[in-house]
């Protein structure tokens, strides 16, 4: 059953908080920020006084109620907990306390992530639509309007609240589990698929010549340029036909940068943990270059399955030798050279039928695996939606 409730305005609730002091250019202090839609308050970074422009500088305490002024009409409202509590905000992140008597914090907390709070908060803001100039001053910020039981009331909704967040959460908790255990089966199938051929050769002996690379191109993303590749195409070993910038420029001399369906391509730069994936591009977008960062492979119809080449860049053998062999100083960006993927241990014994059955029997599992992932993904979607709906038949009184 519907209940009306009384809206309260926030000068009713809540009241104006300032702990002003001046830095000391000595002393560290740990800078905090506010999530957008709610998502709490976070320390942003930690700095020297004497990198901090403004000397004047406020505390925040557990318990305050903190919004930042540029980006409330995101809803980046909070209430601070322990991980912020005794921190610095600057004036552009007010600070409240409540009426306890009126109000219970974690009522508060849980309506700082309604669906609805950002457009109030946007309505309610003056200045420009650019990003940076939509203000919600304090004195607007006391015009803003919070349903209101009884304390009695607000001890129930929070308790059915918490109670559905948590189911949610444990339903979330069980999807990720049931992504990593597909994404390992994937991996023990492999394993298990192609354990039984030995690398004797390596890869030059299935290339046509040597890997290509691809043209360095300056986008500039305009509509009727020509799509290039991203690195994000070839992650996690699947192509993303949505991943590309656009270029306005033509690749004079070097039209061999435009991609054919079938090609298979492998990272050449990427941190340590995606260096050296590889996808096979299914023909969209057309016409498509790929990067410098990429190489292509030209596989030997008549000496390897174009597929059992891209199963195998997957194999624990291969990812062990990328990540012995990719060089670079920067601990966070490795780089992979022509003669390093040519050297990639690969059977090149195993005969044409067999790479074949190994191949189909990897494709039939990989289709069921896409498509429990499918489902995982619709179901993250429908996870993602039902917490914004119970809050909102929440604070309508719906619950």
């Amino acid at each position: 059953m519907k209940r009306a409730w009384p809206a309260a305005r926030f000068d009713k609730i809540l009241r104006r908080v300032e702990r002003k002091f001046l830095l000391d250019d000595s002393t560290t202090y740990k800078c905090v920020g506010v999530r957008w839609y709610g998502n709490g308050a976070f320390v942003r970074e930690s700095l020297l006084g004497m990198d901090i422009a403004r000397k004047q500088q406020w505390t925040i305490r557990k318990g305050d109620v903190v919004y930042n002024k540029l980006f409330a009409w995101k809803g980046a409202f909070a209430v601070a907990d322990d991980a912020v509590d005794g921190c610095i905000v600057s004036d552009k992140f007010p600070t409240y306390q409540h009426n306890e008597t009126l109000v219970d914090l974690r009522f508060l907390s849980w309506f700082f992530r309604i669906p609805g709070l950002a457009q109030q908060a946007q309505d309610l803001s003056k200045g420009a639509a650019a990003i940076s100039k939509l203000t919600l001053n304090p004195p607007q910020f006391w015009d803003m309007e919070i349903p209101l039981p009884p304390l009695s009331e607000q001890h129930r909704i929070m308790a059915c609240i918490e109670e559905l967040s948590a189911k949610v959460e444990e339903a979330r908790a069980l999807r990720r589990q049931a992504a990593k255990e597909a994404t390992a089966l994937t991996a023990a199938t492999l394993y298990a698929a192609t354990g039984r051929a030995t690398a004797g050769g390596c890869l030059a002996d299935v290339l046509a010549g040597k890997p290509h690379n691809g043209w360095s191109a300056r986008c500039d993303n305009l509509e009727s340029g020509t799509p290039v590749l991203s690195l994000a195409a070839v992650t996690g070993f699947h192509y993303r036909a949505a991943a590309f910038k656009r270029t306005s420029l033509l690749p004079t001399g070097r039209e061999d940068s435009f991609l054919h369906t079938g090609d298979l391509l492998i990272t050449r730069s990427n941190t340590p943990e995606l260096v050296g994936h590889a996808a096979i591009y299914d023909g969209h977008p057309s016409p498509c270059l790929y990067p410098d960062l990429m190489m292509r492979l030209d596989v030997v119809d008549a000496k390897a399955e174009k597929r059992f080449v891209w199963y195998w860049l997957q194999t624990r053998t291969v990812r062990a030798f990328i990540a012995k062999n990719a060089k670079g100083t920067s601990p966070t960006m490795k780089k992979i050279a022509q003669g390093t993927v040519m050297a990639i241990p690969f059977p090149s014994h195993l005969g044409m039928p067999e790479q074949r059955r190994i191949v189909a029997y990897l494709d039939g599992l990989q289709a069921k695996v896409d498509a429990l992932k499918k489902l995982q993904t619709d179901t993250a979607a429908e996870l993602d939606a039902l917490l914004p709906s119970i809050l909102d038949k929440a604070f309508k009184g719906e619950l």
